[in-house]
């Protein structure tokens, strides 16, 4: 089966692809949340430091989540389809003196080889034309008892509001055009496929924003965003 991005979120992502390390450009949002991201990934794996652990972040983007975890001692693997996207990913790392195996794939209709003992998924799947088989696909890179982690974006009227309406066309916190509502993605659909694909423990926490203290925090709440990990048994 092939499926690819659309052109136009391909371009999307390619025109952005030099704001990734500015704290106050336009990924700001994920600059602020960045502390959250990985003491959940923390939290999940149950370790507060992670060396050894074999961990590929896919989607990476410019590196944020993978310098972190880097910085904990894990093994990382940074894969991005955005060549421009690993070329900055790869400058900040060589800076920061930081080793980081990032590669350039076009993760949809490509194979990746490698197995892995974690594997984050942040803000991706909203993103793919058929994430449903993608999961399929995915868990075959993951060891026995291998962690997946995942970030997404609930699909009701009120996220299409706050997501898009808000953060995106009216805020501008987010790029406009980064998202498309009827590719998000309901908790209760991705269990259903996680199942499908012998994951167990499945578990949600909601990524809340509080206007008046202006910061995010994790919560109970995943009618908006929304994080999962579960376990390959």
């Amino acid at each position: 089966m092939s499926f690819k991005l659309k052109t136009s979120e391909f371009d999307h992502f390619a025109d952005l692809s030099r704001d990734w390390w500015l704290k106050n450009g336009k990924f700001k949002i994920l600059h602020d949340i960045q502390p959250i991201r990985i003491k959940y990934i923390q939290d999940v794996i149950n370790r507060k430091t992670l060396q050894k652990i074999k961990i590929l972040d896919l989607g990476c983007g410019g590196g944020l989540v993978s310098e972190g975890l880097s910085k904990l001692g894990a093994n990382v693997t940074g894969i991005d389809f955005i060549k421009d996207n690993i070329n900055a990913a790869k400058i900040h790392a060589k800076k920061n003196n930081l080793k980081i195996n990032y590669k350039i794939l076009n993760f949809e209709s490509e194979k990746i080889n490698s197995k892995f003992d974690v594997i984050v998924i942040f803000e991706v799947l909203e993103h793919l034309s058929n994430w449903k088989y993608f999961i399929e696909k995915i868990h075959s890179n993951l060891n026995p008892n291998g962690i997946l982690i995942i970030s997404t974006i609930n699909r009701n009227l009120l996220s299409k509001f706050l997501a898009i309406d808000l953060a995106e066309n009216y805020l501008k916190w987010i790029p406009t055009n980064t998202h498309t509502y009827h590719k998000f993605i309901k908790p209760k659909e991705l269990e259903h496929i996680l199942m499908k694909n012998n994951f167990k423990n499945i578990n949600f926490q909601g990524l809340e924003y509080k206007p008046l203290k202006k910061k995010w925090h994790l919560s109970k709440n995943t009618r908006v965003n929304y994080f999962c990990n579960c376990k390959l048994i």
